[in-house]
């Protein structure tokens, strides 16, 4: 599908300049319950947080990493989830993102170059607003997961991830509701909530990229 991962880099690049699906994207993978859940938290008073999809050749395929969060982590526990984490002061919020794959899975930050950023996301749970950016490496890279964050690391292709079968959706029950909840069926590992909706965004990306 992709004839190698410097012309899809430069598609993208060029495809990141444009406007960005955004919030329509988003809600291809919002959970829906019949009675709107509250939370304390204020998008006025959003914590800065990135993310990073960081693409690399495998074999025959490109890829990105996912995670599966340790119980130790305060925010998130077991869910799977695109490396990243809090903002820290003096830093750009892109350098966040990079540092925390570092950190997470113990890819070397130099080695990682930008291409862009698509649309940051709100989340009401946890408070946080997370940046998602898209990185890539030139050669498939060497990890060493950090055992406190994340339990497992994994990665998905993109050939997967434009499978439009594998984007399902179940009846859940989420605090006392009953919700449908949208999500990404990669080999079993569900990926939903706000992964789920930074790689609905992607996606459509993907898709008006023509190689």
């Amino acid at each position: 599908m992709f004839s190698g991962i410097e012309p899809l880099i430069e598609s993208l690049t060029h495809r990141l300049a444009l406007p960005l699906p955004g919030e329509a994207a988003h809600r291809m993978a919002q959970v829906q319950t019949d009675l709107p859940i509250t939370f304390p938290n204020s998008i006025a008073t959003a914590i800065p947080a990135a993310v990073l999809i960081l693409l690399s050749p495998k074999q025959d395929n490109i890829c990105f990493f996912l995670t599966k969060r340790s119980d130790a982590v305060e925010h998130h526990k077991g869910q799977i989830s695109l490396p990243g984490g809090a903002w820290e002061k003096e830093e750009q919020l892109h350098e966040t993102a990079i540092r925390e794959t570092e950190e997470e899975i113990g890819i070397d930050r130099h080695i990682i170059q930008l291409v862009g950023g698509l649309t940051p996301f709100y989340t009401q749970v946890t408070g946080f607003m997370v940046h998602p950016f898209i990185g890539w490496c030139n050669k498939e890279p060497s990890t060493n997961i950090q055992i406190d964050e994340v339990n497992k690391l994994f990665t998905v292709s993109l050939s997967t991830l434009l499978d439009d079968q594998i984007f399902q959706s179940e009846n859940w029950e989420i605090r006392g509701q009953k919700a449908i909840v949208p999500f990404y069926n990669f080999e079993g590992r569900k990926v939903w909530g706000v992964t789920a909706s930074i790689l609905s965004e992607f996606k459509l990306i993907l898709k008006d990229v023509k190689l």
